[in-house]
């Protein structure tokens, strides 16, 4: 399966979210998204399932508990995919960061006066 085929899914997405703040126990992941998307365990399960043989997350036995983690590696293949566009927004960034400062620098000018 593609990169994008796997994080088209917003299901997915929503988990990757849950895992970049750290590793979670498949139960916590499983709640959430259960009361987010309103579908079954199975369904959740199913996404970290796609998620795992994809490479995009990790799990770890901890006793009983499953916990689950971000595996970094094909966000940086996509983060690289990407970079052939970045030109196409990086430029705005830069000029809305210049019209920031310019206005925070006038902001401050008009305080002193």
């Amino acid at each position: 399966m593609h990169a994008f085929d796997v994080l088209g899914d917003p299901v997915r997405r929503r988990i990757l979210e849950l895992l970049a703040d750290g590793e979670r126990p498949a139960g916590e992941v499983s709640a959430v998204v259960q009361a987010e998307f309103g579908i079954t365990q199975p369904a959740v399960s199913q996404h970290l399932k796609v998620l795992r043989d994809n490479g995009f997350a990790v799990v770890r036995a901890e006793g009983t508990r499953r916990l689950y983690a971000v595996d970094p590696a094909p966000l940086r293949e996509v983060d690289s995919w990407l970079d052939t566009f970045r030109r196409f927004w990086v430029p705005h960034f830069d000029a809305l960061g210049t019209e920031l400062a310019r206005g925070k620098r006038q902001r401050r000018l008009s305080a002193g006066e």
